[in-house]
């Protein structure tokens, strides 16, 4: 596992090894559950390990489509619970946000500054709204089931920062 902090690594290299380690997750993901440990467990330390991997200043939320096809929280160890329930069961939309696009469009999608991208104009309200915890870039992945032909996400990796971060 990449012990590396990606604090001050450019957004694109971030997401890079983020995609990284979870990919070297998937094993550890198996053995915890054949050994009967809780989704909600399993998803709470795959974010908590990827705010450790991201580094000082990353919250990393695990948001799962639901069968209606709403994004709903799996694991956000350290977002709040008002900006969590703002975003739970929101629709997927490739022009809205962050994570509504990349569940969207099923491709990883990177805001390095909320305040400067037109996805978010309906939604800026929402880290603005968390004062000194402030978020000001994102970058959100959809995972899809690894032995399967269904080629609609599944769940989403998302990692939000507080700084504005540059894409490169």
């Amino acid at each position: 596992m990449m012990q590396q902090e990606l604090s001050n690594v450019p957004l694109t290299q971030a997401a890079l090894a983020l995609d990284e380690f979870v990919e070297q997750s998937y094993e550890r993901v198996q053995q915890m559950l054949t050994a009967g440990v809780p989704w909600r467990e399993i998803l709470t330390r795959l974010a908590t390990a990827g705010e450790n991997l991201a580094g000082h200043g990353a919250s990393v939320s695990i948001l799962i489509l639901d069968e209606n096809g709403l994004l709903r929280n799996g694991a956000s160890p350290n977002l709040p619970q008002d900006y969590l329930q703002a975003i739970e069961r929101l629709k997927p939309d490739a022009k809205v946000g962050t994570c509504a696009a990349a569940a969207a469009t099923g491709l990883m999608v990177m805001t390095p500054d909320f305040f400067a991208d037109d996805k978010w104009a309906e939604l800026r309200h929402l880290p603005l709204a968390l004062g000194s915890l402030g978020l000001g870039a994102c970058r959100s992945h959809p995972q899809r089931e690894k032995y399967s032909e269904r080629s609609a996400p599944i769940s989403e990796t998302v990692v939000h920062l507080r700084q504005r971060r540059r894409k490169a």
